[in-house]
């Protein structure tokens, strides 16, 4: 069974950038810092399930995972979400915007502000929440960070002084970000005894478990049992498991409205 926090413990973040700067890599950082995965069998694009995925090197499916860490004494549960960088999977990024308080703003430092970097930017303003610009391959000798600080308020109406510098690949500046995530990004908000309202934010079939769907819990709580109602399709559903990915599925006998990465198994209409 997964651990409970209270709200103002928990953040919901976005990690987006355009292609190739750097987003897996650094959920990988996250993954490996945070103690969610083994080091001894750590593996390149942890989140990136797809055989596509890791024979490109590019991430398609939005994935998400509920991580643990201490900042200052205190322990946080991190909710992560990791998006595909490429225009044609913009789609895949405005659903985990809509889950989230916070977004880190990747950019890679020897290339600075890119198409997608614009577009997925323009997304996370759209949803009013905190974004954290983030200058990746700082290790690179071609990184130019500084040069490239003064387009994030040209460009993006950002602050420059307000970005953090880090390496994905090598791990420096990694803990930084996890501190402005704590300090930045609001706790959710919502109300646990509310009738349930939730955010569908990805979806799959298992030929085991049914139906596996992510979602964003609002107001309310869903328990083990419990019969939710689908307004897209119009019909009832039971939620035959909860529980989070820290990357492996964790059970839950139930979620509330602060919690994100949830997973429920919906074999049948519930009548």
């Amino acid at each position: 069974m997964s651990k409970s926090f209270p709200a103002e413990r928990i953040r919901n973040f976005s990690i987006i950038a355009h292609i190739d700067h750097g987003k897996s890599t650094l959920a990988d950082r996250f993954l490996e810092i945070t103690g969610a995965v083994d080091t001894r069998n750590k593996q390149a694009q942890q989140l990136d399930s797809m055989d596509i995925e890791r024979e490109r090197g590019i991430t398609i499916k939005a994935a998400a995972v509920s991580l643990t860490t201490h900042v200052n004494g205190v322990e946080y549960l991190l909710n992560l979400i990791d998006t595909p960088g490429h225009v044609d999977f913009a789609y895949e990024v405005e659903k985990s915007l809509q889950a989230c308080e916070g977004a880190l703003l990747l950019i890679d430092a020897a290339q600075g502000i890119q198409a997608q970097t614009v577009a997925n930017a323009m997304l996370a303003m759209e949803q009013d929440m905190t974004i954290i610009p983030v200058f990746n391959k700082v290790d690179l000798p071609h990184a130019r960070p500084e040069e490239f600080a003064g387009e994030l308020e040209n460009t993006l109406l950002l602050e420059p002084e307000l970005a953090l510098h880090c390496s994905a690949k090598t791990g420096e500046g990694v803990e930084a970000i996890i501190e402005a995530l704590v300090a930045r990004v609001e706790a959710p908000q919502g109300d646990p005894h509310a009738p349930l309202q939730a955010l569908i934010f990805d979806a799959k079939y298992d030929e085991y478990r049914g139906i596996v769907v992510c979602v964003r819990i609002i107001n309310g709580t869903l328990r083990k049992g419990d019969t939710a109602h689908m307004i897209g399709v119009g019909a009832d559903y039971e939620a035959v498991d909860i529980g989070k990915f820290m990357p492996k599925m964790v059970a839950q006998q139930a979620s509330s409205h602060k919690a994100m990465a949830l997973l429920f198994s919906l074999f049948s209409d519930a009548d």
